[in-house]
């Protein structure tokens, strides 16, 4: 009987074969670590034709139809999180894929924290400051930063992460403003914040952080039209989707000296070589860290490697189809 083979993809950082346990799966089955994105559907299908499950990081590489239909070995997709935008389910059972899931991760604060640093950051200059250190400088061509104390915070999607960065800008002293489309006053002021329109935290916020999730409904939620209306000098934070944002308004506004944008996510990842974001100004950028924190990690490769394991025994567990 040949041995079933199984690719965990989008390693980006090589941590995945020591961040768990792997020997229950690896005992019945070859594992493949993969830690280079698929530049094309073309190279995805040369390296994934021969495996039978794959272990997919949420929202790395997609798994629509056109990738499908050139993987007919593959029986499992398990990938980490609650859910995967990438991953079209429908289409998986369609071709007789079993998909599972993580439960997601122990609860973290890493993207609210993540979220903190961004705006400290851009608030303060350090990455520049960070390099002109490197550089043999050490003040020369640093702009002056601001405090953020007494500033004003919009945060726009006040769930668990927003709600977490609203009790940050309380505790650094800001007043803190939220909007989303169903947001009512007893849940911001129990979050700490004040409801208000989304064109009054535009005008009003000198820093902005996006918690949202991303669908049909919220993509473009900061219009081109929105992006112009934010206050000239506010520092604006994603650590959720770039695709919540207009991203051509946003580098433009950015080019233009009018915003700051601190972002950990992007339309497309890893950014491509030639990705205008890599030189873009007035920006502090981190590669999509928000949920990547060593516990963190550590609790979705184990919950996947236990989807291996009980999938190779023949009774899965954590199933999201049937097929």
């Amino acid at each position: 009987m040949t041995m079933k083979r199984i690719a965990v993809l989008d390693d980006w950082q090589g941590i995945a074969a020591d961040a768990c346990d792997w020997s229950a799966p690896a005992a019945q089955a070859e594992l493949v670590f993969f830690r280079e994105a698929f530049s094309d559907l073309d190279a995805a299908v040369a390296e994934l034709v021969d495996f039978d499950a794959v272990v997919a990081m949420r929202e790395r590489t997609a798994f629509g139809p056109a990738l499908l239909d050139r993987l007919p070995r593959l029986r499992l997709l398990s990938f980490t999180g609650a859910r995967n935008a990438a991953v079209d389910i429908g289409a998986c059972t369609e071709r007789g894929i079993l998909v599972c899931h993580t439960t997601g991760s122990p609860p973290t604060h890493g993207t609210a924290e993540l979220a903190l640093g961004l705006m400290l950051a851009a608030a303060r200059q350090l990455p520049l400051g960070d390099a002109e250190i490197r550089g043999g400088r050490f003040q020369e061509n640093l702009p002056l930063g601001i405090e953020l104390s007494g500033l004003t915070l919009g945060v726009i999607g006040l769930g668990k992460l927003g709600s977490r960065m609203a009790h940050y800008g309380n505790a650094l002293g800001m007043q803190v403003i939220a909007w989303s489309p169903n947001l009512t006053d007893e849940r911001a002021i129990a979050a700490g914040a004040t409801c208000v329109e989304k064109a009054e935290l535009l005008a009003r916020a000198d820093a902005i952080t996006v918690h949202l999730v991303l669908s049909e409904r919220s993509r473009n939620t900061l219009t081109a039209a929105d992006i112009a209306a934010i206050r000239p000098g506010a520092i604006l934070v994603n650590t959720s989707r770039a695709g919540l944002i207009d991203q051509p308004a946003l580098l433009a506004a950015v080019h233009a000296g009018r915003l700051v944008a601190a972002l950990d996510v992007f339309n497309t990842e890893p950014l491509p070589a030639g990705d205008p974001w890599r030189k873009a100004p007035n920006t502090v950028l981190s590669p999509h860290l928000g949920y990547v924190t060593a516990g963190n990690m550590q609790a979705l490769y184990r919950e996947s490697a236990a989807n291996l394991d009980a999938w190779l025994k023949g009774a899965p567990i954590r199933t999201l189809n049937t097929v």
